[in-house]
This record gives C-alpha cells, structure tokens and sequence, in this order.
C-alpha cells in the first residue's frame, strides 16, 4: 500500500506520488489546491453533486487511482455504494461495458477495503 503523508493544507492524507510532489514543489501543490477551490466555488453544484461529477470524471478517463480517491472521499462525505455504483451505470453509453465494469470493480475494491459506504 502507497505511503501516506498529511501537509498542512491538506484535510487528508495525500498518497505517496502527490506527497511526493507536494514536498519537492510546496509552490505548485499550494497553486493546485488552490485552482481546485476556485473550480469548486466557480458555481453552483454543492458538494455531494461536485463529487459525484469528480467521480463520473475519475471513471470516463479511467484513472483507477482517482476513482479509488473519489470513492473513498464520497464514502466519507456520505455518498451511498449505490449512489457510487449508479455513476458506472451512467457511464456505459459513452466509455462502453468493460471500462464501466472496470470502474464498478474499483469502487467495490475500495469500499470494500474501507467499510465506509453507507448503505441505503
């Protein structure tokens, strides 16, 4: 399992590729984070829409890492395995069966691992 390191500005724990980035370039993580909030207060998604976007985004481009990230972070926000599942679901039109399967696998991974999810 990747290390984990905490940095101040950071409410959670970053995996070790971006605490890796964050301690050789504090300049650039703090400008990310940065343009981060300022998409998310860019407009009018709360929270819980903002993170099942960021998730349906994680699962169309495929990234398993960010869709682990997502999901965790949904779990912990509130976001029910369903409500996380359903995303894959909607996902099948535009990026085909196999990657949204993918996708559900590793949001199920993830819950899994954690036991976080709230059930319905």
């Amino acid at each position: 399992m990747p290390e984990k390191r905490s940095f101040p500005s950071q409410r959670v724990p970053l995996p070790s590729g971006a605490a890796r980035i964050a301690t050789r370039h504090p300049k650039i993580w703090r400008a990310y984070e940065d343009l981060g909030a300022a998409c998310a207060e860019s407009g009018p998604l709360n929270a819980r829409t903002r993170r099942l976007v960021k998730l349906a985004l994680a699962v169309a481009s495929q990234s398993e890492g960010a869709v682990h990230s997502h999901t965790r972070r949904g779990a912990e926000e509130g976001l029910t395995k369903e409500e996380m599942l359903h995303v894959t679901l909607l996902a099948i039109p535009s990026i085909g069966l196999a990657h949204a399967v993918a996708a559900m696998t590793w949001i199920e991974d993830m819950l899994e691992k954690g036991k976080a999810a709230k059930e319905p």
